[in-house]
């Protein structure tokens, strides 16, 4: 199998699956991000998780997700064949990459993921999820059909709607979690003696893609907290730019805000980064 259909197969793969076992830990990161100041709502995911599907069924908790795991799958494959491509260019005559420009190839396959998969994927899930919690929920008619009604609704501009905090967020998060990754994974090859493109086992591989996962999600959530703001329903209304977004929440909801469900996020991205990693690096190994 040619090389870049073999990234775009095993990618999928691990996107797929991250995304389906970790979906509940996305929803509540998306609810708690929407909950508004004034609400008595309880802040604590675990809480949110068990009262929604208590009140709402166990269903409830997956609203969104096929968008999600669709978007997730794509985004996987783009992304880490872009990493690859950009990485191979990028490294030296031994096939090493340094941290810096890990840092770069990173940051140029969250961006080419965050055009071609993320922005529309993410704006169709978090618009889901806004409308399951309104009075008179519009798009909840079925998995396929809700999400029609809504892409119909929202048009081309609605669902690229947040494009500029998604490029942003997935440009630092690729860049974090990636480089991170690389650097970690190359510090251990080079202390065990390995090649350096030879995969880590699987306990390590988990172990450093978790670890990945951690770093990016307290260095990246307050881009992530505006790119949820910006893709609720009636966002057009409340914010004219994502500086102005940025600001709004500063001055009326303060600064700890921007970390408002970090622990969800932080659950989901350590298992994603353990999944995908390490599904990954063994179907590499599968493949060849």
């Amino acid at each position: 199998m040619a090389d870049d259909k073999k990234q775009q197969v095993t990618g999928g793969t691990a996107g797929a699956v991250e995304g389906v076992v970790t979906y509940p830990f996305e929803f509540a990161k998306t609810r708690l991000q929407l909950i508004s100041k004034g609400s008595t709502a309880s802040r604590n995911p675990l809480v949110l998780i068990y009262n929604v599907a208590k009140t709402q069924g166990v269903s409830s908790l997956y609203v969104g997700c096929p968008a999600f795991v669709v978007g997730n799958t794509v985004k996987a494959s783009v992304r880490f064949l872009g990493f690859d491509m950009i990485k191979s260019l990028l490294a030296d005559k031994n096939g090493k990459l340094s941290g810096p420009r890990g840092v770069i190839a990173g940051l140029g396959a969250g961006l080419l993921e965050s055009v071609v998969a993320v922005t529309p994927f993410e704006a169709i899930k978090t618009a889901l999820i806004d409308d399951k919690q309104s009075p008179k929920p519009k798009y909840q008619n079925g998995l396929i059909s809700g999400s029609v009604k809504l892409v119909k609704d929202l048009g081309f501009k609605g669902i690229y709607a947040g494009l500029v905090p998604v490029s942003l967020r997935q440009a630092l998060n690729q860049a974090v979690r990636l480089g991170s990754y690389n650097a970690i994974k190359t510090m251990i090859q080079q202390g065990s003696g390995n090649k350096p493109n030879e995969p880590l086992g699987s306990a390590a591989t988990f172990l450093v893609g978790s670890f990945a996962g951690i770093i990016t999600v307290y260095t990246t959530m307050p881009i992530d907290t505006v790119k949820t703001r910006m893709q609720a329903l009636g966002s057009d209304k409340l914010y004219s730019s994502t500086l102005n977004c940025f600001v709004k929440i500063f001055r009326e909801e303060g600064l700890l805000t921007f970390w408002k469900g970090a622990t969800p996020r932080l659950g989901r991205l350590v298992l994603s980064g353990g999944i995908v990693f390490t599904i990954y690096e063994k179907m590499i190994t599968i493949m060849k």
